[in-house]
């Protein structure tokens, strides 16, 4: 009989495959539809001129970019991670892992997380469930989870309709703010939350906020669903047929960002969540987002072998947003955030 840990590595491949081939497409769309920058004929620019720099955690990044959490655990994951740690170094994006649990209590895996190698400047965020706060793990937990991997950051997740799906789930979710206070209280180094597809609004950012974390990846829906995801991993007919649901479950990732911006919380914000461009990514950062985070949008390229076309998808998101920085008259992503240019389809 396998034990938790081996089902914990095999549901990392699973996981993969499920989100390459079925159709886990949350129902919802993004929200960033409803917006569209007013065209600029007369930006007085130079295209050339456009910096896209920006700084996060401390570290300079070239575009404010992050390869979103995704995986790790196993040999198929290992070698996706190592591939997008190296260009994301190349290209100055902030990258994520996936869950850690996997490192923390099976030391075999250990090696499927460390990208430090791969990317020694990039700014690096290692990720733990929320939810195993109540099963066991603590400060310490949290704390090995980034020295393992060398991290400038932890990303507490979020993934509660996720459990409540997935075939072993872990589902006891009452009293994880608290619990999360204690951590980003207790670590030296800057600590936040995401959600995994089904966003954060701005009343959990609020409460999180309060609780002292020091960002929030509102990951919201209009991207990959991992109630969806967990469908076709559940053998109990039951649950495989309610899954259907929820296929719109989640709050859209648009909705999320303008949802704090307009609560004039200070925090930094993180906007991932079935952005597949960098004109979206230009929407985000104008609703409010620091940080534009690229998932499922990378995985086909990641777990092929052609490295160039994995180079040309990160540098056609980066023209993208260029373009439509240019496009509008801003030079820099600091202008971006505040610009007047975007507006909400009636």
């Amino acid at each position: 009989m396998k034990n938790k840990n081996e089902f914990t590595t095999k549901r990392k491949d699973e996981h993969i495959d499920i989100a390459l081939d079925k159709p886990v497409q949350n129902a919802n769309t993004t929200g960033f539809e409803q917006y569209r920058f007013r065209h600029n004929p007369l930006p007085e620019l130079d295209f050339e001129a456009v910096d896209l720099s920006t700084t996060f955690l401390s570290k300079e990044l070239k575009a404010p970019f992050l390869v979103s959490s995704m995986t790790g655990g196993t040999e198929k994951t290992k070698r996706i991670n190592e591939k997008l740690a190296e260009i994301a170094e190349e290209k100055g994006w902030a990258i994520g892992v996936g869950s850690m649990r996997a490192a923390i209590e099976t030391e075999s895996t250990l090696e499927t997380f460390q990208i430090r190698k791969f990317a020694p400047t990039a700014a690096i965020l290692a990720n733990l469930g929320a939810v195993q706060l109540n099963y066991g793990f603590g400060v310490e937990e949290c704390r090995r989870a980034v020295d393992l991997i060398e991290a400038d950051g932890l990303v507490l997740h979020l993934n509660a309709m996720q459990e409540v799906f997935q075939p072993e789930g872990d589902t006891n979710f009452s009293g994880l703010l608290k619990r999360i206070g204690s951590v980003a209280e207790a670590l030296d180094i800057p600590v936040g939350v995401k959600e995994v597809g089904m966003g954060i609004d701005q009343h959990s950012a609020k409460r999180l906020v309060e609780a002292g974390v020091d960002f929030i990846d509102v990951a919201g829906a209009g991207g990959t669903s991992w109630i969806q995801v967990e469908k076709y991993r559940n053998q109990n007919p039951m649950r495989y047929q309610a899954a259907d649901a929820f296929h719109d479950w989640g709050t859209p990732t648009a909705n999320c960002l303008e949802g704090i911006k307009s609560s004039r919380m200070t925090v930094k914000v993180i906007a991932s969540g079935g952005l597949n461009n960098g004109v979206e990514a230009a929407k985000a950062i104008a609703l409010g987002a620091d940080l534009v985070g690229f998932g499922r949008a990378l995985l086909p390229q990641a777990v092929g072998d052609d490295r160039t076309k994995m180079v040309e998808q990160f540098e056609r998101i980066e023209f993208e947003l260029k373009a439509a920085m240019f496009g509008i008259g801003q030079s820099t992503i600091e202008e971006l955030r505040y610009t007047q240019w975007l507006e909400q389809i009636e």
